[in-house]
């Protein structure tokens, strides 16, 4: 089929016309063309002259040959196969019943030699102790507690007894000896005068009574006894009824001698040695039947054991017999007695089952000839469609693909043109909110710069959608510190959630490196998203981020629940969450995860690659089950109302997962309605080095904070583990020492010197050389509002003035009281119950705690982030000439307006000629803000110009080097490349804020 679709073409293309004749009405046509039959076509080009009728008489008698050759060559073949795959059946059955007869013959003889030796044994037992020792140390008491013990090693034996040789002349003595008769076997009589004797005169106690009977007297015995003394081998006799199971069976004997014969005495010598006899029932039937209760299958074959001594007349041994006819197997039996035959025969308990395979091939040989013929004789008739169609699906899939292309650069530059005005709009509304305005105009002004920064952040999801559907979306590779990142996040949302009472906190590992490399703003845009759907759907409860390395995360995950140690399984019961509420995922064990950390913590780490586990916890609304598998599907809600509750495109987690996919990580999610949702990622990225940062503004800040409270000590009360772990990691980030107390006595005990809790909770640290908490001083207490309850920390205060009235001399460091929420009148309370030091507000940031722990302990506020970064772009600015750039007249006045704020001279150019006119040396500007898509000559072309001037000046000796930004609407890594190719200094997106400019003039006006 594929080379009649595709030949069509090949002959359009590559054959003359040949013009035929119309017979019959039929339209001419030429090869190559759609409607030509390719029996036809093959005939064209060996008969070109040939009438069209002709050539399809031939084709149509060519193919019912065909059809006709193939279904009778399908029938040889069905007949064939059929003969082949019927001899391959009966093979194979043949082969399964030699295999599985041949194994249940070895499994019998092994357990029948195991009976064997164990008899042995006992007979070499009774020649050492009885025959061997003078006086005998063996009597019946002995031999039957010994054989009863002993029986669990012959379970298919009914019983053991030694007979003893007596010849006539010693039967008087032995007889007084014994205190009893020797009697006859059948009769019980006194036996008959013999010339030897073999009384039973140790017996096992099932068996006990044939002590005094003749074993000689019976003729299968006797045989035995005869044939066992003279072989110095186990003799078996033929199978009989055994008395009380009624199984057929067979007597094992052995001769026991006075003395060890070497292994080549002759049989008169063992006959003159022997000096008893050791004979046991076996039970036959029971042991084949054990055997087969042991294999898989038993029902397949029926198995049959003869003794074929007499090969004439087999006795049967177990099974019932049967017929011949059918299927059957013979595998031989070996027991050991040289003077009898064995044999198992099996046979299938069903005859062998037709070969159905043959008869289904045979089927699909001719159902297939006949699809063959039926697609022979269709295929002409679909060509002319198949093209058609073909055709058509290309014009569709050209026209599709155009259509996509179309309409991501729509979006791109719908994007990119809607940004550019933007940015006046919302650099208005700064200056506005810059001026003096009432409560309303306030408001008003707010909220439509509130509205503007929504159009904003869709117009990016809109854009970042339409980079990844068309490929185009790149990654950034710089040091950046994720620490950081998640504060600034947490910022973003503290206004909602404090007001709410929604606990929002982050928490990473002190296994993460502080210092990581990849594309911070994408990291921080896929938080952001999952954050902020968090916080659109909950309402009470807390959104914990919590960051590990993905090998310790995994380690918890790889624990089945019976190996979670078990006060890690009454944190799932009691709910050990961040606010107590339950979540959706219930395998983060936050206990047991500590521990590997800690556990792994003294490992050195080599590699440079890291993979980050991300989770995002909410006690939200969850998702419904039906809406989960288009969770992540771009422009889907949960359901039609979710828009319009809650607001949003659908959008963010699809472009989300998708930048997650791009740093070779995966995103899943577990929900509960009603219960929460947790979305979770990991991410690759590389190991950084500290001083890769440079001199970010977050970290010096650190540095310095850590300076300052690297010898301080904290005590948290907090009755919540997660929780109080929170509040530890952010107090060490700033060099804290730290202990948790969980406990309300405890803690007041650590606040009592000399008393018995705190000194056995001090020697804790002695190893750790925690030298500020083994002196029992804390600089601060940080209490939660809610350690036990809601409002309990509140009461901290009174039970340390309880104790100090009490007469107990207590430490009093300062207190601070943190808290999710408060109002004004609880704020007031808190003050009143002793809390007069400071309040901490949630979400806790590394910035914040330390501004509001300098104000506690007296240390200034110069180091908090909105003084210091305004006050440094004062700095900066103040006094500058600074040149702007840009054809659009409201661009400019917001760019100098922003400048002009913090003290610079701005003076603008509407073009990129006038800048160069401007910025031609000599000149007197600092720096130089350039518009980069500007009419005549771009932002890139007037840059380079600029740069060309001033290696000119550079030759006369003169140096010149004005720092220029470009400003864009579409920052994207082609334009941040593009950039640096023009030698331009950096870059700031419009609409830019204040901290965004204060980064990029930092940057380049610190190095001027």
């Amino acid at each position: 089929m594929k080379y009649l679709t595709n030949g069509a073409p090949l002959l359009q293309h590559n054959t003359p016309k040949v013009i035929t004749q119309d017979i019959k009405g039929s339209k001419s046509t030429t090869y190559g063309k759609p409607g030509v039959k390719w029996w036809d076509c093959s005939s064209g080009f060996q008969h070109m002259q040939s009438l069209p009728s002709r050539a399809k008489y031939w084709g149509t008698f060519n193919m019912m040959a065909l059809v006709w050759f193939l279904a009778a060559a399908g029938v040889g073949v069905a007949l064939i196969v059929y003969q082949f795959f019927s001899r391959q059946n009966y093979q194979h059955y043949v082969d399964v019943l030699a295999n599985m007869c041949d194994e249940r013959a070895r499994m019998l003889q092994h357990q029948f030699a195991v009976s064997m030796n164990h008899v042995h044994a006992l007979a070499i037992l009774v020649s050492t102790f009885y025959v061997g020792m003078h006086p005998s140390a063996l009597n019946q008491d002995i031999f039957a507690e010994y054989t009863a013990r002993t029986a669990f090693e012959r379970p298919l034996m009914t019983g053991v007894a030694y007979a003893h040789r007596v010849f006539d002349h010693e039967r008087g003595l032995f007889e007084k000896e014994q205190g009893w008769t020797i009697k006859s076997m059948h009769s019980k009589m006194p036996s008959p005068v013999h010339d030897e004797y073999a009384p039973t005169i140790f017996s096992q106690e099932t068996i006990g009574y044939l002590v005094s009977l003749d074993m000689m007297s019976g003729e299968e015995d006797c045989d035995n006894i005869l044939r066992a003394r003279a072989s110095g081998k186990g003799v078996l006799t033929g199978p009989f009824r055994l008395l009380k199971s009624n199984h057929l069976g067979v007597v094992l004997t052995f001769a026991v001698y006075k003395k060890e014969l070497p292994p080549d005495a002759s049989a008169e010598e063992k006959i003159d040695a022997a000096v008893g006899y050791l004979g046991g029932a076996f039970d036959f039937e029971s042991l084949v039947d054990n055997l087969l209760l042991q294999l898989s299958k038993n029902g397949d074959i029926l198995v049959n054991v003869y003794d074929i001594t007499n090969f004439s007349r087999p006795l049967i041994m177990y099974g019932t017999e049967n017929s011949d006819d059918g299927l059957f197997h013979v595998s031989p039996l070996d027991f050991g007695d040289p003077f009898r035959r064995h044999e198992m025969r099996c046979r299938l308990a069903r005859k062998v089952p037709r070969p159905t395979l043959a008869f289904g091939f045979a089927t699909g040989v001719l159902a297939f000839v006949t699809l063959i013929c039926a697609m022979v004789y269709n295929a002409h008739k679909h060509v002319k469609k198949v093209e058609e169609d073909y055709r058509k699906m290309e014009e569709l899939k050209v026209q599709a693909e155009a259509a996509d292309i179309a309409k991501s650069q729509f979006l791109a530059t719908v994007s990119h043109e809607i940004r550019t005005p933007m940015n006046g709009v919302l650099g208005m509304l700064q200056m506005l909110l810059n001026t003096q305005l009432d409560a309303t105009q306030q408001d008003f002004a707010t909220t439509a710069q509130a509205s503007g920064k929504a159009l904003v952040t869709l117009i990016n999801e809109v854009l970042d959608q339409a980079k990844i559907e068309s490929g185009r979306i790149e990654l950034e590779a710089v040091p950046f510190d994720l620490r950081a990142i998640l504060d600034d996040i947490l910022s973003l949302f503290c206004g909602k959630t404090r007001g709410e009472g929604i606990e929002l906190a982050a928490y990473v590992s002190e296994r993460v490196p502080f210092t990581l490399i990849g594309d911070p703003g994408r990291i921080r845009q896929i938080i952001t998203n999952l954050v902020g759907n968090s916080v659109k759907f909950t309402e009470k409860g807390h959104i914990f981020v919590c960051v590990h390395l993905w090998e310790d995360m995994d380690a918890v995950l790889q624990l089945s629940p019976e190996t979670i140690p078990k006060q890690c399984a009454r944190s799932f019961k009691h709910n050990n969450t961040l606010s107590g509420y339950a979540v959706a995922n219930q395998w983060s064990c936050w206990d047991l995860l500590l521990a590997k950390e800690r556990e792994r913590s003294t490992r050195s780490e080599l590699s440079e690659e890291i993979k980050l586990f991300i989770s995002v916890e909410d006690t939200g609304v969850g998702i419904p089950s039906q809406a989960q598998q288009r969770i992540f599907m771009p422009f889907m809600q949960a359901d039609s109302s979710t828009s319009r509750t809650y607001g949003g495109t659908g959008i963010g987690l699809s472009i989300s997962r998708c930048l997650v996919e791009l740093m070779k990580g995966e995103m899943h999610f577990e929900s509960q309605e009603g219960v929460g949702s947790t979305f979770s990622c990991s991410l690759v990225l590389r190991r950084g080095d500290d001083a890769s940062l440079g001199e970010d503004k977050h970290t010096l800040s650190d540095r310095v904070l850590l300076s300052k409270f690297k010898d301080m000590s904290a005590l948290i009360v907090d009755g919540a583990l997660v929780r109080s772990e929170v509040t530890r990691y952010h107090l060490q980030r700033l060099g804290l020492q730290v202990r948790i107390v969980s406990d309300l006595d405890v803690a007041l005990e650590y606040l009592i010197p000399n008393s018995h809790v705190y000194t056995s909770h001090m020697c804790s640290f002695r190893k750790a050389d925690d030298t500020s908490i083994l002196n029992g001083k804390f600089d601060l207490v940080l209490v939660e509002k809610d350690a036990w309850g809601y409002s309990s920390g509140l009461n901290f205060p009174s039970f340390l003035r309880t104790e100090r009235h009490g007469g107990k001399s207590i430490i009093c460091p300062k207190l601070i009281l943190i808290a999710t929420s408060m109002t004004s009148a609880e704020c007031e309370i808190a003050k009143l119950m002793g809390y007069a030091d400071t309040i901490i507000m949630k979400p806790l940031r590394a910035s914040m705690i330390a501004a509001c722990l300098q104000q506690v302990i007296g240390m200034g506020d110069e180091s908090q982030p909105g003084r210091e970064e305004t006050g440094n772009l004062q700095n900066l600015l103040c006094g500058k000439k600074i040149l702007v750039v840009d054809d659009n007249r409201v661009n400019r006045i917001v760019a100098a307006g922003a400048l002009k704020k913090y003290g610079a001279h701005v003076e603008c150019a509407d073009s990129g000629k006038a800048a160069i006119a401007k910025l031609e040396p000599p000149h007197t500007f600092d720096a130089c803000f350039m518009d980069i898509q500007m009419p005549e000559m771009d932002g890139f072309e007037a840059t380079r110009n600029i740069r060309k001037l001033e290696e000119i000046a550079k030759e006369s000796g003169k140096i010149w080097h004005v720092p220029i930004l470009a400003m864009t609407a579409d920052v994207i890594q082609a334009t941040y490349d593009e950039c640096v190719r023009c030698k331009m200094d950096g870059y700031v997106s419009k609409p830019f804020e204040e901290e965004q400019l204060y980064k990029a003039v930092s940057q380049v006006l610190s190095r001027t």
